[in-house]
């Protein structure tokens, strides 16, 4: 059973006089052009990613709402020859923008829960009021995903920026929400199969150790599978304005559920970041800023969990 996840920068479609159209993998306040052709190039190039992955199970970010989702499957994944995901979630999350948190699988989900509306007080954590304002917790949402014995805890959390402290603030909560979460919907964590995926935005590169935000997620309570890939090996974003290579994309594994995956040894799908026209002089066209990830876990995690 192969599972992947990836960021997929900015995927909306929209519709005007000309037809339906989905934006192309671009941020809104980037300095990079506007070209409805570019678009279209980066939305083949982001299906051309998926389908060379085919993973049964594909968490992803920054997706509009599930209109969004259907016409890039119908219209551009589909396109590519690869088998088709019938089952495809995208819940309303909290981010301002609109982007949310989705998943497509060929297996149908048994259970599926969004927590974007959890609150602190809802999860049992300190509210500090110049951070949430009694809102939600999660920025976009923790959207759980269950297959048979295997759970899937979607995420993409607060990103450094404006303010690096008071955005790695809040990115501490979503992390202890996260887990908040996990413990409610699980009578025993640490034996149970079950998976954090998404993007965590932890912004220190990947030799420099890791964000203390997540500190909750990483004490023993989930296994970083991304640490099993040299760390040289292990980049998944590249800042545009430094190069400096950063690891957002994460993969952490309940402790039983790394056991029962041995060796085995996440990928990294990087061909997507680049142009697939450099002498353009632009990054563009090109799948998305961040690199999908992906794993090959035992086929029998859904039935038989890790016992």
């Amino acid at each position: 059973m192969r599972i992947a996840t990836f960021n997929v920068q900015n995927l909306r479609l929209r519709q005007d006089a000309a037809g339906k159209r989905l934006d192309g993998a671009r941020d809104r306040d980037s300095h990079l052009p506007e070209d409805r052709r570019l678009d279209v190039m980066d939305r083949r190039l982001t299906a051309g990613i998926i389908a060379r992955i085919d993973a049964d199970i594909l968490c992803l970010q920054e997706v509009f709402d599930p209109a969004t989702l259907d016409h890039f499957h119908d219209a551009f994944l589909m396109r590519t020859g690869t088998r088709p995901y019938p089952h495809r979630i995208c819940e309303p999350g909290n981010d301002g923008h609109g982007l949310n948190v989705a998943v497509m699988a060929r297996m149908a989900p048994d259970r599926v829960r969004s927590h974007a509306q959890a609150t602190a007080a809802d999860l049992g954590l300190d509210d500090p009021g110049d951070l949430l304002h009694g809102g939600p917790v999660f920025r976009r949402d923790c959207l759980e995903v269950g297959f048979g014995a295997l759970t899937l805890f979607v995420c993409h959390l607060k990103a450094p920026y404006p303010d690096r402290d008071r955005a790695a603030a809040i990115r501490a909560l979503e992390a202890q929400a996260i887990r908040r979460v996990i413990e409610a919907a699980l009578p025993d964590p640490a034996t149970q199969p079950w998976m954090i995926l998404g993007d965590l935005n932890s912004p220190v590169g990947t030799d420099a150790g890791k964000d203390a935000a997540l500190r909750p997620l990483l004490d023993g309570f989930a296994t970083d599978l991304m640490d099993r890939i040299p760390a040289s090996e292990d980049w998944t974003f590249a800042m545009p304005d430094t190069g400096e290579r950063l690891r957002p994309d994460a993969m952490l594994a309940s402790p039983a559920l790394a056991r029962r995956a041995g060796d085995t040894v996440p990928r990294v799908e990087r061909r997507g970041m680049d142009s697939a026209r450099p002498e353009v002089g632009s990054p563009r066209p090109h799948a998305s800023d961040h690199a999908a990830i992906w794993i090959d876990l035992p086929d029998d995690l859904t039935r038989d969990g890790v016992a």
